[in-house]
C-alpha cells in the first residue's frame, strides 16, 4: 500500500496513524498538494490528500472513506480503531465535526495568506464555525469519564480530535485563545504520547502554489 500526502494535514495523518496502530505494511509519500500535484494526478485527477494506493492499484481518496477500506483490509481482529453499533454511530458523528473544524481552519488559513487581503465575512464566519463546534467537542470529551472517547481503547474518533486539534493549534497558533478548550488539550496530549502517533508527526509547514 502506499499513502499520499504529508503528515502536517490532519487527514492524512489520521490514516498513517490508522495503518501504523494495525501494524500495516505501507509506503509514505510525502507529497504536497502544490508542489507535487502532476505526480498526485497520476494516481488521483483530484489531486487532494490523503490518497490511498491499494496492493491491488486502486486509489482512494477522503479520509473517512480510506479508513472504511483500511478497517475490512485490517478485519474485524486487527481494526481496533472501529466501534460497532451505537458507538461507531458515535464515533462518525464526532470524527464528521472534528473533521469539519479542521477542514474550515484549512480554509480560514488559506483566506489569511493566500490573498491579498482576507474577505473579513468569510473570516468571521469561520472562526465562528471553528468556535462553536470546538465548544461542542469540548463538552463532549468532558462530559466522557473513560480514558479514551468510548473506553479504554483508542479508536477512530480519538484519533481524528488528536490529529484535528494538533493541525489547528499548529496552522493558526495565534487566532484563538486555545485555553478555552482544556479537555481537549489534555486529550489530545495523552494520545500524541503514544507511539503511533510519533512514529507519524510533522509540525505544520504552509506551503504556497509554486513552491515545493
Amino acid at each position: 500500500m502506499m499513502l499520499i500526502g504529508q503528515y502536517d494535514s490532519p487527514f492524512v495523518r489520521r490514516v498513517g496513524i490508522a495503518l501504523t496502530t494495525y501494524g500495516m505494511a505501507f509506503q509514505h509519500k510525502p507529497w504536497s498538494t502544490f508542489g507535487d500535484a502532476d505526480k498526485i494526478a497520476k494516481l488521483n485527477p483530484l489531486r487532494r490528500v490523503p490518497t490511498l494506493v491499494t496492493d491491488d492499484h486502486k486509489a482512494y481518496v477522503d479520509s473517512a472513506s480510506i479508513l472504511v477500506v483500511v478497517d475490512d483490509i485490517a478485519g474485524p481482529a486487527r481494526a481496533s480503531l472501529a466501534r460497532p453499533g451505537a458507538q461507531g454511530h458515535e464515533s462518525l458523528q464526532i470524527c464528521g465535526f472534528a473533521a469539519g473544524v479542521a477542514d474550515k481552519g484549512v480554509s480560514l488559513l488559506y483566506e489569511r495568506v493566500l490573498r491579498e487581503q482576507a474577505f473579513p465575512l468569510w473570516v468571521e464566519r469561520c472562526q465562528a464555525q471553528i468556535v462553536e463546534t470546538l465548544d461542542l467537542l469540548e463538552a463532549e470529551r468532558a462530559g466522557r469519564a473513560t480514558p479514551y472517547l468510548f473506553d479504554g481503547a483508542l479508536s477512530h474518533a480519538d484519533v481524528m480530535l488528536t490529529t484535528m486539534w494538533g493541525f489547528i493549534t499548529g496552522a493558526l497558533p495565534d487566532e484563538f485563545d486555545w485555553a478555552k478548550w482544556p479537555a481537549l488539550k489534555a486529550h489530545a496530549a495523552m494520545c500524541e504520547a503514544l507511539p503511533a502517533f510519533k512514529a507519524v508527526n510533522q509540525p505544520y509547514k504552509l506551503v504556497r502554489p509554486g513552491e515545493g
